[in-house]
């Protein structure tokens, strides 16, 4: 069965729960850093969207074992010994799909922008590397990525990019909202197949939504390059 916008709803609900949850912890705790650095650090706010996503390929005959949101999560990289994704699928050793999950939110908006943008590429570039460097065998991974902006007035509002000291900045930057900022990133990283498919929700605790700044990184792209990905590899005879 196809994931819907319900689904994602759904896990978005329970995501800002955790998140709540993990902060309160961490305050207890006296472990929260910079910014909401505590509660991301927690690891466990995104089970919910993790379960989301591994849903398909369970219905698709996937075994549990297969189908890992927790534990073992470590595949081979080229420029570090090994990279650590969020949710991976496998068969037999082929994967099926390795899932980078992130979020962005305050207060520091811009630092953290360029931070997510920033490892995106490079976890995208280690894994295309190693799979070059013949790491994964004949069938490669497909890679998916998606990232949960904190609708906030900060991320909503437009902001100037740094001054270059040398080349022509691309216009598109000038006037936007980190929200935006985000969204033609992610945009390019598909169109340059950084990524196989990616998807970008803008949502609160208020209000969890989500709200879909691009109409390319979007939940419905994104779903229908999992069902194609399924089926695809279906017609390999994967899952065996």
């Amino acid at each position: 069965m196809a994931l819907t916008r319900d689904d994602i709803s759904e896990a978005l609900a329970a995501y800002w729960g955790r998140k709540d949850l993990q902060n309160e912890n961490s305050r207890i705790a006296g472990k929260v850093g910079a910014g909401t650095a505590g509660s991301v650090r927690g690891g466990h706010q995104f089970d919910p969207v993790a379960a989301i996503l591994a849903k398909p390929f369970i219905e698709a005959g996937y075994a549990p074992h297969d189908v890992r949101i927790e534990g073992k999560l470590t595949l081979p990289g080229y420029y570090r010994p090994s990279k650590d994704w969020d949710v991976i699928i496998t068969n037999r050793g082929t994967v099926a799909a390795a899932f980078e999950l992130k979020a962005l939110g305050g207060p520091s908006f811009g630092n953290n922008a360029n931070n997510r943008i920033e490892e995106a590429l490079g976890s995208a570039t280690d894994t295309h590397q190693a799979c070059v460097d013949g790491r994964f065998g004949a069938e490669l991974p497909w890679l998916g990525y998606l990232i949960v902006v904190e609708d906030h007035a900060k991320s909503r509002r437009p902001s100037r990019p740094k001054s270059v000291v040398a080349g022509d900045l691309d216009p598109a930057w000038v006037g936007s909202s980190y929200q935006q900022r985000i969204a033609l990133g992610v945009e390019r990283m598909v169109a340059q197949r950084v990524y196989d498919a990616a998807c970008v929700l803008v949502s609160n605790k208020t209000d969890p939504g989500p709200c879909e700044p691009s109409p390319v990184a979007d939940w419905a792209h994104f779903t229908a390059a999992i069902n194609a990905r399924i089926a695809y590899l279906k017609d390999l005879g994967i899952p065996k």
